[in-house]
């Protein structure tokens, strides 16, 4: 890079000089439980909307899903509309609303407490809290590594040093300002990340000689898929891969639909939801939440895709051949070779921004959701006692198994760890999640059914059958002595396709076959 180290230091100092003041901020605002939990339940509708969408749009997103499209093209942008009709629109109208009025009514404070109040089930708030204990920090450690790849290419320092300072300055105001300090700063960061997108949209139609030319360049590549994507059913960058083809498993059911549905059911995205006052609140975090989304995904999908067309032109290779069969790398080589100097410094900001917006936003649902919903909820059956300074302890300890995983994770992981944790999620949460805003013949007994077909189906076929995982993990090899237990397009139906239908399924039988929770605690939950 041509920009002067003092520049880039100063640019970058000033910017976490703000990032602290702002983890102060939150700080000082933090005077009780509700203030570290939910922020004391009256953030501004620009607030939860941009620290939503920082939240949900990561490194994962801009590193690893652009590198995908780089792989597989520009049928990801059906993950762009899954992400704003379901992500943000569905998730803030018809999720949000009634999340925000049974949070209050229940007094809850996380999403396992909000279902394991709303089914009186401190066993579905202490399993809840655990599952996300254990499972986020894959979830972490991605998000660290899109982050920390970025930043090694651009500032040319060692990948492991990269991972640890984004961990000291993300660590050092989540455990301090709670909620109310990752909100403020994810407001400042999502800012950013807005202004870096729109900025790498413009250059890359610059750089490649306008939309209609570069997306006509791209186009005609189709007959430079590398003969193992091909084979896939890869059949060019402006195509969807063709139909039933292992490719079109993995993008339409992986990625699409796993990222795409499973965002209603991640712990660190709902429990935003309790954060405002009232329902115009969310109403009006649409009007900002959707076009953010669109930003990022949409200028994200597209350039990754894009991405081929600049390499070709200058050095006669395809996207995955120069960033070495790495889909990571190609986000951050296409960056740092087209862009402007300077454009590239402001990038890694907003590359730093979404890192730490989510990372912020996952340190502080993982540590409360060990302290809080099933150390003291669980184990200490309410014992208010150390809970805050358990939970600080809790986000230490799963700060540091995400900076393991970040250290160990194969390459090109980033876009698939995502799915696995989202659809995860969907299959354990979201049957019983959608039972307790919407249904009021569901069960304690079918809320659990569905939380545990649905999380052990899902880890079933990710360790038995979805042929991605099951293969490099090993465990069908070891015990059965062949890679996957089922054959064929099995192999790559991702788990959201299977757990999710069957914890449905679970919650409804067992909800109609068990005796319906108490009316006086059904009218509570569902009246106005």
């Amino acid at each position: 890079m041509a920009v002067s180290t003092p520049v880039l230091g100063l640019v970058v100092l000033i910017y976490m000089m703000i990032i602290f003041y702002l983890g102060w901020l939150g700080y000082k605002k933090t005077k009780q439980t509700d203030d570290y939990m939910v922020a004391g339940r009256k953030i501004h509708p620009y607030i939860l909307a941009i620290s939503y969408g920082a939240t949900f749009i990561s490194t994962s997103a801009i590193i690893g899903f652009g590198g995908a499209a780089g792989a597989l093209g520009m049928g990801l942008l059906w993950l762009a509309f899954m992400n704003i009709l379901v992500g943000i629109f569905i998730a803030f109208v018809v999720f949000g609303k009634r999340t925000r009025r049974l949070g209050l009514k229940l007094n809850a404070v996380t999403f396992p407490e909000l279902l394991g109040k709303r089914f009186q089930s401190r066993f579905i708030q202490g399993f809840s809290g655990a599952l996300i204990g254990i499972f986020m920090p894959l979830y972490a450690g991605i998000v660290l590594i899109g982050g920390a790849r970025f930043v090694e290419a651009t500032l040319n320092i060692d990948y492991d040093v990269a991972v640890l300072i984004l961990t000291v300055i993300v660590a050092a105001y989540v455990i301090t300002g709670g909620l109310i300090a990752v909100m403020y700063t994810d407001a400042l960061q999502g800012s950013l990340m807005f202004i870096g997108m729109a900025f790498l949209m413009v250059f890359t139609y610059i750089k490649l000689g306008g939309i209609s030319a570069a997306h006509t360049a791209l186009t005609s590549m189709s007959g430079m898929v590398p003969d193992s994507l091909a084979g896939g059913g890869h059949l060019g960058w402006t195509s969807m891969p063709a139909f039933g083809s292992p490719i079109w498993w993995t993008l339409v059911s992986t990625l699409v639909l796993g990222v795409g549905i499973g965002v209603l059911a991640q712990p660190q995205l709902a429990v935003r939801f309790m954060t405002v006052k009232n329902d115009r609140a969310l109403n009006r975090a649409v009007l900002v939440g959707g076009p953010f989304i669109l930003m990022m995904t949409g200028v994200a999908f597209t350039v990754g895709a894009l991405s081929n067309v600049y390499f070709f032109d200058n050095l006669g290779q395809i996207s995955v051949a120069v960033a070495g069969g790495n889909t990571d790398l190609i986000m951050p080589e296409y960056i740092n070779s087209a862009m402007p100097d300077i454009f590239v410094v402001l990038f890694m900001l907003a590359l730093l921004a979404a890192a730490m917006s989510t990372l912020s936003s996952q340190f502080h649902t993982m540590g409360t959701a060990i302290g809080h919903d099933f150390y003291r909820e669980f184990l200490k059956k309410g014992d208010i006692g150390q809970t805050i300074n358990i939970t600080k302890i809790a986000i230490a300890l799963t700060i540091l198994a995400s900076v393991v995983l970040a250290y160990i994770l194969p390459i090109s992981i980033i876009a698939r760890a995502t799915a696995i944790f989202f659809g995860l999620c969907a299959a354990a949460f979201l049957p019983m999640y959608v039972g307790a805003l919407f249904w009021k013949r569901m069960t304690r007994e079918g809320a659990i059914a569905s939380l545990l077909v649905g999380t052990f189906a899902s880890l079933f076929w990710l360790g038995f059958v979805h042929a991605s995982e099951a293969v490099p993990l090993g465990i069908s090899q070891a015990l059965f002595g062949v890679d996957t237990v089922l054959t064929g397009t099995w192999t790559v139906v991702d788990p959201i396709l299977v757990a999710t239908p069957l914890a449905f399924i679970a919650g409804i039988v067992v909800s109609l076959a068990t005796k319906p929770a108490p009316m006086d605690h059904i009218e509570k939950c569902f009246e106005n």
